[in-house]
């Protein structure tokens, strides 16, 4: 039986090296919107990362081959996309945002230590958030050295999400210090602020 007339897949190819976060993300999520099959060539982890979460959560598979010019991940439709009911502000998540790697106005030594208890309370206190936000220097608390690691690892283990801002590691230069939580892209920030029941920013 001849295929039906438009029954061809459509592939699309976008390329993304040297894009900073979230273009990747974004241009790879409009391909998709008019295509079975779409290639995004990247040129850094945090973007192929980026790239690989948002293939899974719209329902594809995803090949991903390393070449001398870049990386090239084949995003291939397989499923419906996966869709979440709408929320509203009583039902969404609730999103901590950490802003700073400090709490609070005034002296620095005392925002630090404020910090440093508000994350060690979190372990203790009902209800606990859904997601964590860490972005400007907020995301120092991630990394090596961080006096609060030991807190925030708890915290993920109890299954709570820690998105840290990529853009922001890599201008404090901390991109391969991360010691906890999951580098993100504003897309996904953006995303998860939008849908959340309720934020608290620190």
């Amino acid at each position: 039986m001849k295929p039906k007339k438009g029954s061809s897949s459509i592939t699309k190819t976008v390329d993304a090296r040297g894009l900073a976060c979230p273009q990747p993300v974004v241009l790879t999520k409009k391909a998709l919107q008019g295509a079975d099959k779409v290639v995004t060539i990247v040129d850094n982890a945090a973007a192929r990362e980026n790239v690989s979460r948002l293939a899974k959560k719209e329902g594809c598979k995803v090949e991903i081959e390393e070449k001398s010019e870049g990386t090239f991940l084949q995003l291939t439709k397989t499923r419906a996309k996966q869709t979440t009911p709408p929320t509203s502000p009583t039902t969404g998540p609730t999103v901590v945002v950490m802003s700073a790697d400090n709490m609070g106005r005034g002296s620095e030594e005392l925002g630090r230590l404020l910090v440093r208890t508000f994350l060690h309370t979190l372990n203790e206190v009902e209800p606990r958030p859904d997601k964590m936000i860490f972005f400007n220097s907020g995301v120092k608390l991630t990394a090596e050295g961080s006096p609060v690691l030991e807190d925030l690892q708890a915290l993920k283990d109890s299954g709570i999400k820690l998105l840290v801002c990529g853009t922001c590691l890599e201008y404090y230069e901390l991109k391969n210090k991360v010691a906890v939580g999951e580098i993100s892209n504003m897309y996904t920030i953006a995303e998860t602020l939008l849908t959340a029941g309720r934020t608290v920013t620190i």
